[in-house]
C-alpha cells in the first residue's frame, strides 16, 4: 500500500491528538454514600433554627484527635432527622476503623450528642439510625459575664454608622491594656474598669496624615473615649455601647 507524505502527516497528527486525549489525571473519584436518621427519645420539640450534624470520622488512634472524612448538616425541623453523607470511598483504608458521630446545636450551643460508637465499615448495610442524648445544663460551660474586655470595631459614632471603609478597632485586655488603630493611626493607652464604670486614659497615637475621612472620625473616637464613664453590652447584640456621665452613647463597637 502506498502512502503519501501527506497522508503520514495526517495519521501522525491524528495519533498526536489521541495521545493528548488521553487522561493523564488520577482515577475519578469513586463515591459513596452513607445513610440514616438521627433521633433523641426526649418528648420535646427542638427550637427553631436547630441543625442535626453527622460526621464520619477516622477512629483508628486512641491517643489522638479522631479526623474528620466527610460532614453534613441538616434542619432539625423534623425528628427522626433523615442524612446522607456522600465521600469518597478512596478516603477508607481497609485497616482503619471509622465511626459516626451525631450531634444537634442551636445557634452553636450543644443540645445532643451521640454517647454509643457507631461503627461503620464493618460488613453491616449502609444506612445507620443513631440515637443522641440530651446535654444537661450541669454538662454545658458557665455562660462568660458580660465584659468590655476583648477585641472590638467601631460601628457607630455619635449616634451615626460609620463607614466600612475606615476600620477603628480597639482591643482592651484583661490588665486594662488598650490599643488599636483609629482609621488612620495606632494609639495606646490604658483603662480602669470597676463593675459598670469604665475611663480611658489619654491615648497615645502615632502621628501619619490620611485621608481627611479617616482623621475625622480618628479625632472624634479619641476624643469620645476621652468622655466616656460606663459600658453596657446589648442583650442579643452583643454591641458594646460606651456612655458617658448622664448615660448618653459615645459610640458602638461591635466584637472583632
Amino acid at each position: 500500500m502506498h502512502f503519501t507524505d501527506s497522508s503520514i502527516s495526517r495519521r501522525a497528527l491524528a495519533a498526536l491528538l489521541l495521545a493528548a486525549a488521553a487522561p493523564i489525571t488520577p482515577a475519578l473519584a469513586a463515591p459513596r454514600i452513607l445513610r440514616g436518621t438521627v433521633a433523641y427519645r426526649e418528648r420535646m420539640a427542638l427550637p427553631p433554627g436547630a441543625i442535626v450534624e453527622v460526621k464520619l470520622l477516622d477512629v483508628s488512634l486512641a491517643d489522638a484527635p479522631s479526623r474528620t472524612i466527610a460532614e453534613t448538616r441538616v434542619s432539625g425541623r423534623r425528628i427522626p432527622a433523615p442524612w446522607t453523607l456522600r465521600f469518597d470511598s478512596r478516603q477508607i483504608e481497609p485497616r482503619r476503623n471509622y465511626a459516626l458521630q451525631a450531634r444537634i446545636l442551636h445557634r452553636g450551643q450543644l443540645l445532643f450528642i451521640s454517647a454509643e460508637r457507631h461503627s461503620v465499615f464493618t460488613g453491616g448495610p449502609d444506612n445507620t439510625d443513631i440515637w443522641v442524648q440530651r446535654v444537661s445544663s450541669d454538662d454545658r460551660p458557665p455562660a462568660a459575664a458580660p465584659s468590655p474586655v476583648g477585641n472590638w470595631r467601631l460601628v457607630s459614632l455619635g449616634g451615626k454608622p460609620v463607614p466600612d471603609a475606615i476600620a477603628t478597632t480597639m482591643a482592651i485586655a484583661a490588665d486594662g491594656k488598650v490599643s488599636g488603630r483609629g482609621g488612620c493611626n495606632g494609639f495606646g493607652g490604658n483603662a480602669t474598669l470597676k463593675g459598670r464604670t469604665i475611663r480611658f486614659s489619654r491615648m497615645v497615637s502615632t502621628m501619619m496624615a490620611c485621608a481627611p475621612a479617616a482623621m475625622a472620625q480618628e479625632r472624634g473616637f479619641l476624643d469620645g473615649l476621652a468622655k466616656v464613664r460606663r459600658w453596657d453590652i446589648h442583650r442579643g447584640s452583643g454591641l458594646l455601647a460606651l456612655l458617658d456621665g448622664r448615660g448618653r452613647p459615645m459610640m458602638t463597637l461591635a466584637r472583632s
